[in-house]
């Protein structure tokens, strides 16, 4: 990590788009994944480093039933995902926060755990949130079986066949996460633990470790699970299906207050992505190369947007409309007089953005970076931080002023005495200790707001200022008026870091939290985005990605838009 001084005034430099254009939940609800984002970081380093896997343990039943364990060795340590499976009656099976069973059970041990080890997470990881766990436990999870596409791999398999690919497309994944905590949660170990290893250099890299491990046993289920049904005439997965099953993923409010209570490292993460924007429209020349692999991605774009399908109505015209775009964009491309002209990449970005919808405008980021991966990939080294917010007491209070004026003026044009501006509200539920999304005017609970509506709070400390007439202190304003130390130092704190603030307001009636669950989903590397409703959504984690027995040659980094494996089932 590093150190919390070096982080200096970031400025936007001429060529990188705006905070103002990047940080609105419109744009930030139509992200998509780039080779920035965390899981294409994590199998760079798989890659590079030549990670070792091993299976130590796989203690189950014909039906898939019992205690596995999973090894990675990096160059320094040695991680296990120790996995327990059962059996779920159809009346217990939800993918709701309340659950109480679950397909699958998993935690990811720090080192090779003992027969005492297992046993005693036998005990207690299946009981998740009600379990007793320690810092020896890295992350805490569970799933639960895409029960259509499981039974139909395992019967289809086991015949000696492979399954429908139609099908296939139409989940992309045998298993779905429901919860993967880490950092600290339930007894397991802290954040401050692991921060300073090199193979957790990044954000959120413990927790994808561990969904790509059970990614790996979820396929090697399925194939035991086949061949304890049909012996010798049972087959493997094509290795090209292999790759194509993601691990599936239910995300729900839980994801959203992290943006908030973490501006520093949200800048950070935009700031990287923005960077490398700017650094490929900058390009005056460009290569046979760089235009082979741009219409490479282009192509591979253009069939994973035409098998994403979802129920959600709004979503489903979105879809419709990125395919147009990525229409445009292709006949654009084939014209000669277009790309034989110089900076290539910043006319194509501009062309996006006149023509194109938001989420058609985001596709074209993802492309562009996903062309330069030499002149990119090193700025996700640097998606991260240590920097906290801070109180300066000695700031005047005039200069407090004058910084909302700078840098806020986007909350202070948002009139709050406006009932619909607040009428939404955050808070945690007493039965999960979840996040929830409230009507201010209709539920109740709004006496405990969580702190998260950054704009109403600036509208606030911008009207309390208005009234005092001495320009004192800082430090004696919040001791006057200690309601507004959290904000006062907020804003004393991201005014160094454009990107950290949502220029939008988060409490509006027509806010949509989804927005946000979208954005930093996308900064994980998910795709397949399936809203069940603007809270909640179904998505797909590492789709395409290599297994263990894949990284060879240099295509173990380009999965970028996974399409279904051109296969005729057998």
């Amino acid at each position: 990590m590093e150190d919390e001084k070096s982080e200096t005034t970031h400025i936007v430099t001429k060529g990188m788009r705006s905070p103002e254009k990047v940080m609105r939940l419109a744009r930030m609800g139509s992200s998509f994944q780039t080779r920035l984002s965390f899981m294409r970081s994590l199998t760079r380093r798989i890659s590079k480093e030549k990670w070792r896997f091993e299976k130590l343990r796989f203690e189950v039943d014909e039906k898939g039933y019992g205690t596995s364990v999973y090894v990675v060795h990096t160059p320094e340590r040695t991680y296990s995902l120790i996995t327990f499976t059962n059996e779920v009656a159809p009346e217990q099976r939800t993918d709701r926060v309340v659950a109480e069973v679950w397909d699958a059970t998993f935690n990811l041990f720090d080192g090779i755990p003992t027969e005492a080890d297992i046993k005693r997470l036998s005990a207690n990881t299946p009981k998740q949130e009600a379990g007793r766990f320690g810092p020896s436990e890295l992350v805490l999870a569970r799933a639960n079986k895409s029960l259509r596409l499981f039974e139909h791999v395992a019967s289809r398999l086991s015949e000696g066949k492979q399954p429908d690919i139609e099908l296939l497309a139409s989940v992309g994944y045998l298993m779905r996460t429901t919860a993967v905590y880490g950092s600290g949660k339930f007894g397991c170990a802290d954040r401050e633990k692991i921060s300073n290893r090199s193979e957790m250099r990044g954000s959120f890299q413990v927790e994808l470790i561990t969904v790509y491990l059970f990614r790996w046993f979820t396929i090697e289920l399925v194939e035991y699970v086949a061949k304890q049904r049909g012996g010798r005439k049972a087959v493997s997965l094509n290795p090209e299906i292999s790759k194509f099953l993601g691990i599936g993923n239910a995300t729900g409010l839980g994801m959203a207050p992290f943006l908030i209570k973490h501006p520093v490292l949200i800048h950070k993460w935009v700031l990287a992505r923005e960077t490398a924007l700017s650094r490929v429209v900058a390009l005056e020349s460009h290569t046979p190369e760089s235009l082979s692999l741009f219409s490479k991605f282009m192509f591979q774009a253009t069939q994973h947007i035409a098998e994403w399908n979802v129920e959600d109505e709004q979503q489903t015209s979105r879809i419709i409309k990125t395919r147009e775009d990525l229409k445009q964009l292709s006949n654009w491309f084939a014209n000669e007089e277009n790309i034989n002209q110089p900076l290539i990449w910043e006319r194509i970005l501009r062309f996006a953005e006149a023509n194109f919808s938001l989420e058609g405008q985001e596709l074209t980021v993802s492309l562009l970076l996903e062309s330069h991966g030499k002149l990119v990939d090193e700025l996700a080294d640097d998606m991260q931080t240590s920097t906290g917010i801070e109180l300066e007491p000695s700031m005047s209070l005039n200069q407090l002023r004058e910084l909302l004026q700078k840098s806020f003026n986007w909350a202070l044009e948002i009139d709050f005495d406006d009932p619909e501006k607040q009428r939404r509200f955050w808070y945690y539920s007493e039965e999960k200790l979840e996040p929830r999304f409230g009507d201010r005017y209709a539920d109740p609970g709004a006496e405990q707001e969580m702190p998260l509506a950054v704009a109403r709070d600036v509208f606030l400390l911008n009207k309390k200022i208005k009234s005092v007439s001495d320009d004192i202190s800082v430090g004696k304003f919040v001791q006057n008026h200690p309601e507004f130390r959290n904000i006062v130092r907020r804003v004393q704190t991201v005014v160094r870091f454009p990107y950290a603030e949502i220029r939008d307001n988060i409490v509006d009636a027509e806010m949509r939290p989804i927005d946000l669950l979208r954005f930093k989903l996308a900064f994980f590397g998910a795709s397949k985005f399936d809203p069940k409703s603007e809270l909640w959504t179904r998505i797909t984690l590492f789709q395409g990605a290599p297994l263990p027995d894949q990284f060879v040659g240099n295509d173990s980094d380009e999965w970028a838009f996974p399409f279904c494996p051109d296969i005729v089932a057998a």
